[in-house]
């Protein structure tokens, strides 16, 4: 058993505090991982704050880690020591399903186990990546190439997936145009990606304060949604819009600016739910579509993609005492473009 550090939330409305979680002893097919770094997602603070439904306090967040191997299990093949490897938003699934045999676990029809705020099959509670160590199976461990510094790395292993996997599923491509909702955490990687997968890039944001970075990260054209012009100007132009903002918006304006067989694909998770008129998606056989993260082959393909365009986060690192201040600024949109914590401060 490891007694690792950590930095733990007792309530909605609590600032995070330090504490010693343990964490389990190595099974055969186990990894321990000693975390360097753990990046700050839009979803712990919707965790934290009990936004999506009941917690299990005191909670460690963190899907975003990376990190070495420290310990191996007898039965490990995967990994050995001293490997650079990085640990997502789920740490099981049943294996045995046909989602999870198609390489899908995160759509688990029994349920993945998420790094935090779940319940793993020993029935303990989940606790996550702000901390100085975590123990995984080695399935759902995944390897960070050399070329990616393991501070960029982090975010990779949520915001990078979870734009990647909608953009690769819907064919973002050459002859394709492609529209971002949102320049934030999600956005700026979702820009990058579409970029290198050779799409027509927009960014749709509520200003253009941020333009010169939408143009910066690979986009050819960025509006502002608060002007009524843009939804007139861009109907009907887009074959593929990714919206990843953690709010309510207005789909069916958003549905508007789709082509014929369009497909708008929600990947932030606001706290209230969102409506449409299916007027808006029958008229031009549009489709609105919801996808989540991606599966742990396509989370290592991911990887490698962007290993091979250079393509990272822009991030911002904090220390372990800057956490409640981080959320704050997260919450206010003021951060460019993802907080990553430097777990040797925990």
């Amino acid at each position: 058993m490891v007694l690792a550090r950590a930095r733990a939330v007792d309530g909605p409305d609590k600032p995070f505090r330090f504490a010693e979680i343990k964490r389990r002893e190595l099974d055969e097919q186990d990894v321990l991982i000693e975390i360097k770094f753990a990046g700050i997602c839009h979803s712990d603070i919707h965790t934290a704050h009990g936004e999506w439904g009941h917690v299990h306090y005191p909670l460690v967040p963190g899907h975003e880690i990376a990190g070495l191997v420290t310990a191996v299990g007898p039965g490990v093949t995967k990994y050995q020591i001293g490997d650079r490897v990085g640990v997502g938003c789920m740490v099981d699934s049943c294996g045995e399903c046909e989602n999870c045999l198609r390489g899908e676990e995160q759509y688990c029809l029994n349920g993945n186990v998420p790094t935090y705020a779940g319940v793993d099959k020993y029935g303990e509670p989940t606790q996550g990546g702000y901390s100085t160590h975590i123990v995984v199976t080695e399935d759902f461990v995944v390897r960070i190439p050399d070329n990616i510094g393991l501070d960029a790395a982090a975010p990779l292993l949520c915001a990078g997936i979870t734009t990647y996997s909608p953009l690769n599923r819907w064919q973002a491509g050459p002859g394709k145009k492609v529209a971002v909702i949102g320049l934030g955490g999600l956005g700026h990687m979702g820009v990058k990606i579409a970029h290198a997968m050779g799409a027509e890039v927009t960014v749709l944001s509520q200003t253009l304060s941020k333009k010169e970075d939408g143009l910066k990260f690979g986009a050819q054209h960025y509006y502002a949604t608060k002007d009524p012009e843009t939804f007139k100007e861009l109907a009907g132009t887009f074959d593929l819009i990714i919206n990843t903002v953690s709010a309510v918006i207005n789909l069916d304006a958003y549905l508007g600016l789709l082509k014929l067989d369009g497909t708008l694909v929600n990947v932030g998770a606001p706290g209230e739910p969102l409506s449409v008129n299916v007027m808006s998606l029958i008229g031009h056989r549009r489709s609105f579509a919801g996808s989540m993260i991606g599966g742990i082959r396509e989370t290592q393909e991911m990887l490698d993609f962007c290993s091979e365009h250079g393509i990272v986060p822009n991030i911002e690192v904090i220390s372990a005492d800057q956490i409640d201040e981080a959320y704050e600024r997260v919450l206010a949109s003021d951060v460019r473009y993802r907080f990553v914590i430097d777990t040797s401060t925990i």
